[in-house]
């Protein structure tokens, strides 16, 4: 069980994600308006907190950004903006998952608890190890035959499991020189490199997809 804050101003929503996760086992509780948000965290201090982007007073992405200065609280975004610069703008002020409305609220609880494993100490062993001075990665001991362009994605990667890269964010890795290169290149790259990785652990999906944001590496629980 985990205590959830949920910050979302529309009553029947948050009811809803309330019921959904308790059902599962969790603790909620609902704060509706912006500026009572990080009171309720210094009181309650949740494991997790849904965060809406449109909230009355303090919005969202001002509440996280002035969360971030601290603390590094598991956060989802909860958001009817779906335009790229919204998604951009949370996740690189450290959000770690956003969901776009309307959504299932089976698929929050998933999302939630998918979150609370990766922020979790010692929740899933990592099996790749990394060599900067070589520019060598390994899976369990195994080397793997990456290009320089594939050792760059996946050193940041693995820097940081569980984040949300958007291509433009990976081509600035990927190359110095971005005159001729488009965020296309980023989705041939990211091919070849799961490939490799299947063909070196079967049946794991290290790289995942991120409708409309990019892409996002996760360690299976081992």
């Amino acid at each position: 069980m985990a205590r959830i804050l949920i910050a979302e101003d529309e009553p029947k929503i948050a009811r809803l994600l309330a019921d959904y996760l308790a059902q599962s086992g969790h603790e909620a509780s609902v704060v509706g308006e912006g500026d009572r948000v990080l009171a309720a965290l210094a009181a309650e201090r949740p494991a997790l907190l849904l965060l809406d982007i449109m909230l009355p007073g303090q919005d969202g992405l001002a509440i996280l950004r002035e969360l971030r200065r601290d603390s590094a609280l598991p956060v989802i975004m909860l958001t009817a903006r779906v335009e790229e610069i919204d998604r951009l703008l949370g996740l690189e002020l450290g959000a770690d998952d956003y969901i776009c409305k309307p959504f299932s609220p089976r698929e929050v609880v998933a999302r939630v608890q998918a979150v609370l494993r990766r922020s979790r100490p010692g929740a899933a062993a990592n099996p790749f190890t990394l060599d900067e001075s070589a520019q060598r990665i390994r899976y369990q001991g195994r080397p793997l035959p990456l290009t320089t362009t594939e050792y760059r994605l996946l050193q940041a990667m693995l820097s940081q499991p569980g984040r949300i890269y958007s291509r433009d964010q990976l081509l600035d890795l990927m190359h110095d020189d971005l005159r001729d290169v488009t965020d296309r290149v980023v989705d041939s790259h990211v091919r070849n490199l799961r490939r490799k990785l299947e063909d070196i652990a079967p049946g794991q999906a290290f790289i995942r997809s991120v409708y409309g944001a990019g892409y996002r590496f996760e360690v299976a629980e081992g």
